[in-house]
């Protein structure tokens, strides 16, 4: 993926753009799937978050087909993948002293996420 132009930068920020990309990918996951995030450590850029990491949690959305930060970052090019919102309940994440009522939501990618 190439880099932004410099000249393209301001406007893009202010502006707003997608990052969705036009690629037919079947997702991996549909609302209500249960899911956990993978326990993966790699040398290199990830949005997975540290915290998340063998946490089980629900498919709560799919956004749609979106490139992978960790793949583009590394000039790897975009794998498309779907991006779904993912809820985990707070107890699961932060513990037994967490609110039972409260939840989690996280967008991830399929490469973040094995099935329950």
């Amino acid at each position: 993926m190439p880099a932004i132009p410099v000249d393209m930068v301001i406007p893009i920020y202010t502006g707003g753009a997608s990052a969705r990309v036009d690629a037919d990918v079947a997702p991996k996951f549909k609302a209500g799937d249960g899911v956990v995030a993978r326990n993966l450590n790699p040398s290199g850029h990830t949005r997975l978050p540290r915290y998340l990491r063998g946490k089980s949690g629900t498919i709560e959305k799919d956004h749609g087909v979106f490139g992978l930060p960790d793949t583009m970052a590394h000039g790897g090019g975009e794998t498309p993948q779907h991006v779904y919102c993912v809820r985990f309940s707070a107890r699961e994440v932060w513990g037994a002293s967490a609110s039972p009522r409260d939840s989690y939501y996280v967008d991830m990618w399929d490469d973040y996420l094995d099935p329950a």
